[in-house]
């Protein structure tokens, strides 16, 4: 059984926040969810979190620059970031997707979080061309 892939979920809105969070609980995520950029900035650092999604428009530490903060440290980590009160951000973004609220469908957003920790995770490796039936596998070796 592959493990589970950790999600830091951040929202100062407690309905939105528990929504998501149990979604990405039922398709197999692991979430930690955080409903202000401080305390979600304090998790992320702990570690063991793959991917970040967050509200843009929260109290203290907003989500472009939780995001900011989290690349800074850890450039690879897939962040996503949301908005019900912004259709369009067109700032410089440190996040790899920005959504507005109520402008997708849950299934995109599930897809498009699986297609971000795929792209981090990178492609899967190729097999060593010696147990390839039929390669070469070089000098002094036989082949399949």
């Amino acid at each position: 059984m592959k493990p589970k892939r950790t999600i830091l979920c951040v929202d100062d809105n407690e309905q939105s926040l528990s929504i998501r969070k149990v979604m990405l609980e039922t398709r197999g995520y692991r979430v930690v969810a955080c409903k202000s950029g401080d305390e979600a900035l304090e998790h992320f650092r702990r570690g063991g979190i793959d991917l970040v999604l967050s509200d843009l428009i929260m109290p203290g530490l907003a989500g472009d620059k939780l995001i900011e903060a989290i690349k800074a440290m850890s450039p690879s980590t897939p962040a996503i970031l949301f908005s019900g009160k912004i259709k369009i951000y067109e700032r410089d973004l440190w996040a790899d997707l920005f959504l507005p609220k109520g402008m997708y469908a849950p299934a995109e957003l599930l897809e498009r979080i699986r297609l971000l920790l795929v792209r981090k995770r990178g492609p899967k490796r190729a097999l060593p061309l010696a147990t390839l039936p039929g390669a070469n596998p070089g000098p002094g070796i036989p082949a399949n």
